[in-house]
């Protein structure tokens, strides 16, 4: 990778988890087409790299929402149970089975956009009559569970999976951020050593783009410090209408995708 390509992946790395880490999405979902369409990066090693991105990017929000405080509670430890044994379970898949980026696009396709635009009409339109109930602690790690498995498949942190979902059941999304990104790092941190050890054995492109994975996730801890510093000056309405547009804007992204 060129220098050029360095810094290209810098600035999208800064550009995308400023504006996703207030809502606990570290943006490597938004990042995964930019670097097979723009960057090229080949298949399977975009998925390491994605993970490296995240673990690189993932201190800046992380560290601003310790000293918050608002790492506390066990939503974090709920979700970490299940998406680190899913991410090794993904990763495993992705080498050794291959399964085609298509499948993944549509999945995300017919989850979240439908899912992004419940959340803007419920955000905006409150329904009348008994409030949304959050999940139990095991659906919740159960959900983690399954989010973690395509982590590990296809390079994305969960966040942008986890955060509708269990905001669109009733949790603030001050409480969901946090523990999704929190959960995103460790899943990616335990993913990029579950591919480092794969690539010894397989053949292929399995070990990550350093270079590249460095310099995005450079641009996304600068970008995801200034968005968890940015999140308590949102009310907790802009933050759902911000979370229901970017899963939204990602199910519709990857349903394009789909239909080429």
């Amino acid at each position: 990778m060129s220098w050029s390509s360095g810094l290209l992946g810098f600035g999208a790395g800064l550009l995308i988890s400023g504006v996703t880490a207030p809502v606990g999405v570290s943006g490597a979902v938004f990042l995964l087409p930019v670097q097979v369409s723009v960057l090229g990066v080949p298949s399977p090693a975009v998925t390491p790299t994605n993970l490296l991105y995240n673990v690189v990017a993932g201190p800046g929000a992380l560290l601003r929402h310790l000293r918050a405080g608002r790492l506390n509670g066990p939503l974090a430890r709920l979700l970490v149970a299940g998406t680190v044994p899913g991410v090794v379970v993904g990763a495993l898949v992705r080498v050794f089975a291959v399964p085609g980026p298509r499948v993944f696009r549509l999945l995300i396709a017919v989850l979240l956009l439908p899912l992004g635009l419940w959340l803007l009409l419920r955000t905006l339109r409150p329904a009348a009559g008994r409030p949304a109930r959050p999940p139990s602690p095991r659906a919740t790690t159960g959900l983690a569970l399954t989010v973690g498995v395509a982590g590990g498949v296809y390079g994305i942190g969960g966040g942008s999976l986890l955060g509708p979902v269990l905001v669109g059941r009733g949790m603030p999304v001050a409480l969901v951020a946090p523990a999704a990104l929190a959960a995103t790092f460790v899943t990616s941190v335990v993913g990029a050593a579950v591919y480092a050890l794969l690539s010894l054995a397989a053949t292929g492109d399995v070990a990550p783009d350093w270079f590249l994975g460095l310099s995005c996730g450079a641009g996304g801890l600068v970008g995801g410090y200034l968005g968890a510093r940015l999140q308590p000056r949102l009310p907790e309405t802009a933050l759902r209408l911000l979370l229901g547009a970017l899963a939204a804007g990602i199910g519709a992204l990857y349903a394009v995708q789909v239909l080429r």
